[in-house]
């Protein structure tokens, strides 16, 4: 029997799911609200209901009773009790509820939740107030790093190297409001060193199951320079991550954050990120995200080799096994064309040429159908991905396949994935 999807959401995290989904045979029709171009090809697009307007999702869920299962991908949806609505109504759903998404939609929470529980992470100070933030930033240890409280794209986070930048940073996060109501509070916190890796874990609400690791790249340009983006490209697996350091930050940090989320009767059930920061064996929580990276899911999900409807199944019904989740030894690389002048101001509806890219996946984010033709509608516009017998191997087949990629003001890092 065959069961139809609904996925909310509209951007690559969203195509790579219903990618990996439209490959299971027990997955019939798919819905996206709202899509993109690239979803159409493969599932319904319904561009007038936007991912935070639930009311309208709920609606259109409840009129169309041959969805059987709706995944709420994206983190604002979660956050606002999205999957809390759509249950309510008797709708199935994919995603952690609004008492388990904060551990995304506030990073005092999270932080918080870290320092009750002993789950290791940076040093911090939490302020709702300027002028007190401002009083500490003028003594505390520099660099620093702000992050504001609450969701903003993946932007909120800011490095400061000198004393002028915090001061600057925290004026634009808490005065200026450039993330918007996410700046209404702030942690601030130490500078860690070391690599990051992201590490994608499904989760039942009491059994929990890592992914393949990733890693992402942040800065938009060459060399991590230039601004924080929602992330310009991703490899998996780690080359960093043993065996070793997985059973350690395993015991340490994942069981651990399942354990006290049940703890504070908030049990978790969806897809748990954790953004770890590993110098040499010492394993600290960067960032919990509440869903499916993005970009990293790009990477992550062409190399599971298990079906991700059964998986989604088991983790609604709290029937998750570690033998559920498999992956293959291929390595993956996803390289992002983005609009010139993102993550900031750039330029909507330019026409997007797209060649012969071989056996590499093109996956769509800020893309739009306009009189028939392809064109960009976001800032990150494509997610362009390939499988190889190792990550130098996938690494080339991405590049030669970015280079049939074509529209104006388009740029992307050289340096994904690279040694």
């Amino acid at each position: 029997m065959k069961h139809n999807i609904c996925i909310i959401g509209g951007g690559g995290r969203e195509h790579a799911i219903a990618w990996k989904l439209r490959r299971s045979a027990q997955v019939g029709k798919i819905y996206a609200l709202p899509g993109n171009a690239g979803l159409a090809g493969i599932a319904e697009c319904i561009p007038g209901i936007k991912a935070t307007d639930l009311d309208a999702i709920v609606d259109f869920v409840k009129a169309h009773p041959d969805i059987y299962m709706t995944v709420v991908a994206p983190d604002d949806p979660l956050s606002m009790g999205l999957v809390d609505r759509l249950e309510a109504c008797g709708c199935r759903a994919f995603g952690p509820n609004k008492a388990a998404a904060i551990i995304e939609a506030s990073k005092v929470f999270s932080k918080n939740l870290m320092k009750k529980y002993g789950i290791p992470t940076a040093q911090y100070e939490t302020f709702d107030d300027y002028e007190t933030a401002a009083a500490y930033i003028k003594d505390c240890r520099i660099p620093v790093v702000l992050k504001a409280d609450g969701l903003a794209l993946g932007k909120g986070v800011l490095i400061c190297n000198t004393r002028e930048e915090a001061e600057e940073g925290l004026k634009e996060i808490m005065l200026d409001r450039a993330f918007g109501a996410a700046g209404s509070s702030v942690v601030v916190e130490e500078f860690l060193t070391g690599f990051e890796v992201s590490v994608l874990c499904f989760c039942d609400g009491k059994t929990v199951v890592p992914m393949a690791s990733s890693q992402d790249h942040k800065r938009a340009l060459d060399g991590d320079k230039g601004l924080n983006t929602g992330g310009m490209g991703a490899f998996s697996p780690s080359r960093k991550y043993t065996d070793e350091l997985a059973k350690k930050a395993y015991d340490t940090v994942i069981v651990p954050t399942v354990e006290a989320m049940n703890a504070e009767g908030r049990p978790f059930k969806g897809v748990l990120y954790f953004g770890l920061m590993i110098d040499g064996d010492d394993i600290r929580v960067l960032e919990y995200n509440a869903r499916f990276g993005d970009p990293e899911t790009q990477a992550v999900l062409p190399r599971m080799t298990s079906d991700l409807f059964d998986v989604f199944e088991a983790v609604i019904d709290g029937k998750l096994t570690p033998a559920m989740v498999r992956f293959s030894d291929e390595a993956c690389v996803c390289v992002v064309a983005a609009s010139g002048g993102y993550p900031q101001s750039y330029k909507k509806g330019l026409p997007i040429t797209i060649g012969d890219v071989g056996d590499a996946i093109v996956f769509h984010a800020g893309t739009a159908m306009s009189a028939d033709a392809l064109v960009t509608s976001g800032g990150r516009v494509l997610g362009v991905t390939a499988l190889g017998a190792s990550l130098e191997a996938a690494r080339e087949k991405a590049y030669k396949a970015i280079e049939k990629v074509e529209f104006e003001g388009m740029f992307y890092r050289h340096d994904i994935c690279k040694l």
